[in-house]
Order: C-alpha cells, then sequence, then structure tokens
C-alpha cells in the first residue's frame, strides 16, 4: 500500500535524511520525500500496521529535524 503525505520541513537536505531515516523504519517498503512539493510518499510493508509505522516515522524524522510535520 502507498500513501502520500504533506510535510513540513526546512531544507532539502533534511527532507533527504528524513527519507533515509523513513526507509530504516519497519513496515515501510520504499519512501521518496520531495523538499519542493513538501510530499512524502511512503510504500508500506505488506501486513504492516499504516499509524503505527507512521508515528515510527514521525519519530525517526523528528531526530533528524526536531520542527519537522508530517501530517498524519
Amino acid at each position: 500500500m502507498k500513501k502520500s503525505y504533506q510535510i513540513e520541513v526546512d531544507c532539502a537536505a533534511c527532507a533527504q535524511k528524513m527519507e533515509e531515516a523513513t526507509k530504516r523504519t519497519e513496515g515501510v517498503k520504499d519512501c521518496v520525500v520531495n523538499f519542493m512539493t513538501q510530499k512524502m510518499n511512503v510504500e508500506f510493508a505488506d501486513g504492516a500496521d499504516r499509524n503505527a509505522v507512521m508515528k515510527n516515522v514521525l519519530a525517526a524524522c523528528r531526530r533528524v529535524e526536531r520542527d519537522c510535520e508530517i501530517y498524519i
């Protein structure tokens, strides 16, 4: 399953780091973060609980940039 999320991130370098952190999160099959459009496209692993995974993704992204936001 794929889902797109509106995000708020301050710089392209942080967006790249958020993408990498999301890809390492359990339950995520793939992720693409686009700084210009402020969107995160996440592909979830089969059987993953999307809401639980996104809570972990947000926590991982906030370790990269404390004030980032993912509108879930």
